[in-house]
């Protein structure tokens, strides 16, 4: 099992800036959409390491190395706060299969996720804790990815009838609120970012919405989570496990389909970052065939869509701050920006959908000031487009053409 504190140094890394040389990039758009609402025709980022150290419109440094996409427009490397990047690619044979060997086919997710303009993922769960590894692997060098954050193991109750009572748990189980604190706690100990919680029964062609863990048992691992500064995100796909989930002080709640207005209120007054992962469902329609979902999940993941995207509406409405979470997995890598199209279906402009996987994603990630925003002493992760994210959503989901992470040219497609 690999620990680290790799991310928190990321986070806390100071930022200095440097005279032109071998490491310094001068990037010129034909127009940059910053992140911050700025907009800026002819722009000229500078980048030194894995760092911007100045976006402007002059002349580019002396010795930097000039890259010319005055082409294209430049916006902030994108962040999925919803992936599960270690599943690996054929749900119908990866039980034949170890958790490594999966993770390991399914290794080609990282570079489509590149591909998509998302340079961050937060990633919901993993089996032998394979995401730490791939973290490891992608923060050493040895494999290229976006950089990741991880949750290890969800937290869940004893989910097997083949559990009796008293036998071990599994990695993340608990039942009542200390074996959830316990659980909580073999998290942070292995080396995880964030802690999730799987309160609710739902899960590809089961869009069931039974509520699975108690408010006292998200409380007891949210407060051993607070308490180590870790952060909280909570599964539900229904909204009874919404309302404690919110109740409980949890950091994001994903899915939650059918939440009032009652309900979606107390998620903007407590400031709690919604993640509705719409488009997942639809990636689980389309190959439910190939996937040998029984007869009826089609229809119910239909119904299940139209309900996912009048909840999004009615927050959209509300002002809740909604992040963009793909709930990628399998072959679904690379498509990870399609939910923006649901949330401009949910009443967002093409302004803040791209606002929901750049600035709005960063807050939920507590990395604000770091990434998210193409700004001197962010991270260098930017990436291109054919055309304008502020007037076309289109634009951002279908038009990346080139893809800069930390630093170094990951995606080049200028080429023509």
């Amino acid at each position: 099992m690999l620990k680290t504190g790799f991310a928190a140094g990321l986070i806390a890394a100071a930022f200095i800036v440097a005279p032109a040389s071998a490491a310094t990039k001068a990037i010129k758009f034909g127009k940059l959409v910053d992140g911050s609402g700025k907009v800026t025709d002819n722009a000229v980022v500078v980048v030194t390491d894995n760092k911007i150290t100045s976006v402007g419109t002059g002349a580019p440094p002396a010795g930097a190395e000039v890259i010319d996409l005055t082409a294209f427009t430049g916006i902030p490397g994108m962040i999925d706060v919803h992936t599960h990047m270690t599943y690996g690619p054929d749900p119908t044979t990866r039980a034949s299969r170890t958790n490594a060997t999966n993770m390991i086919l399914g290794r080609d997710g990282l570079q489509k996720t590149l591909e998509s303009g998302v340079t961050t993922v937060r990633d919901m769960n993993a089996s032998d804790y394979l995401d730490i590894s791939m973290r490891e692997l992608i923060n050493m060098g040895v494999w290229t990815g976006p950089r990741m954050y991880v949750v290890g193991c969800g937290l869940r109750a004893t989910r097997s009838r083949f559990n009796p009572a008293g036998a071990p748990l599994g990695c993340g189980e608990g039942n009542g609120p200390n074996e959830f604190a316990r659980a909580a706690r073999q998290q942070i100990a292995a080396g995880v970012d964030w802690i999730k919680i799987f309160g609710s029964t739902g899960s590809g062609d089961d869009v069931t919405q039974f509520q699975t863990v108690t408010y006292e048992e998200m409380k007891a691992a949210v407060d051993i989570a607070h308490s180590m500064g870790k952060r909280v995100g909570i599964h539900s796909y229904g909204p009874g496990g919404a309302r404690d989930a919110i109740r409980a002080g949890a950091d994001s709640l994903e899915h939650a389909t059918d939440m009032d207005d009652a309900t979606i209120a107390e998620l903007v007054k407590k400031k709690i970052y919604f993640v509705p992962t719409i488009d997942h469902n639809r990636y689980y329609f389309d190959n439910a065939e190939r996937f040998k979902y029984p007869p009826g999940a089609k229809a119910n993941l239909t119904d299940f869509i139209a309900r996912n995207l009048e909840t999004t509406r009615k927050a959209v409405k509300a002002g809740a701050m909604i992040a963009m979470g793909s709930d990628a997995i399998y072959e679904m890598f690379g498509q990870n920006t399609r939910e923006l199209g649901w949330f401009v279906k949910a009443g967002m402009t093409p302004a803040q959908a791209l606002a929901s996987a750049t600035t709005v994603a960063a807050g939920l990630m507590g990395m604000e000031k770091s990434i998210g925003q193409v700004a001197p002493g962010f991270f260098a992760d930017i990436a291109a487009v054919d055309g304008d994210p502020l007037k076309d959503v289109d634009v951002t989901i279908n038009k990346v053409r080139w893809v800069m992470k930390d630093g170094a040219v990951v995606v080049d497609k200028t080429r023509k």
